[in-house]
């Protein structure tokens, strides 16, 4: 896909995430904040925020996540809680997207990874969303850190609640849960 072409994606993204915002139909739920998620990487991330495309019915369901390490943050506690907090204001890129639903959005305080785990509706809208996120973080992040797992079929909760449900080997333990989330 040309930048382009990207770009027209972004825009219209943008477009309709305003539309949503302008009639309420994005939430912050406050009910999963701090829960911690252990992989099979043996990595723990911890929620920070939510972000619901409320009213919005899923057909069907993808489970989308993504990860990566921002290379100029380096280890400062300072530069992650601005990121934290600026994050935010990342909300047009994705949430008005074809497909969007939900996202959980993950810190791990030891290795510095950040984690989207994303309920899609539709395997193509999804598909297509994905490798343009990472395309954007890849630039920024450490050299191999930005990438993306989907799973067509399986809702973000049934993933939450049920880590069974995935299948994969050691190269997928970064994305696949070792244990249930336990405010799911």
């Amino acid at each position: 896909m040309s930048a382009l072409a990207a770009m027209a994606d972004y825009g219209a993204c943008a477009r309709e995430w305003v539309h949503m915002a302008a009639q309420h139909r994005l939430a912050r739920p406050a009910d999963h904040l701090g829960t911690v998620l252990t992989f099979r990487d043996g990595t723990r991330s911890r929620v920070f925020r939510e972000t619901v495309a409320v009213g919005a019915t899923t057909a069907e369901p993808v489970l989308l996540v993504i990860a990566f390490r921002l290379a100029f943050l380096d280890d400062l506690e300072p530069l992650h809680a601005g990121f934290r907090r600026e994050c935010l204001i990342h909300t047009p890129l994705f949430a008005g997207f074809p497909g969007f639903r939900a996202k959980l959005w993950l810190d791990d305080a030891e290795t510095r990874i950040y984690r989207g785990v994303y309920q899609w509706d539709g395997a193509m809208d999804a598909a297509g969303y994905a490798p343009r996120m990472v395309g954007l973080l890849a630039p920024f992040s450490n050299r191999g850190t930005a990438r993306y797992h989907l799973v067509p079929g399986l809702g973000r909760t049934d993933y939450l609640r049920d880590p069974d449900l995935t299948t994969g080997g050691e190269q997928d333990a970064w994305w696949r849960l070792a244990h249930p989330a336990s405010s799911f």
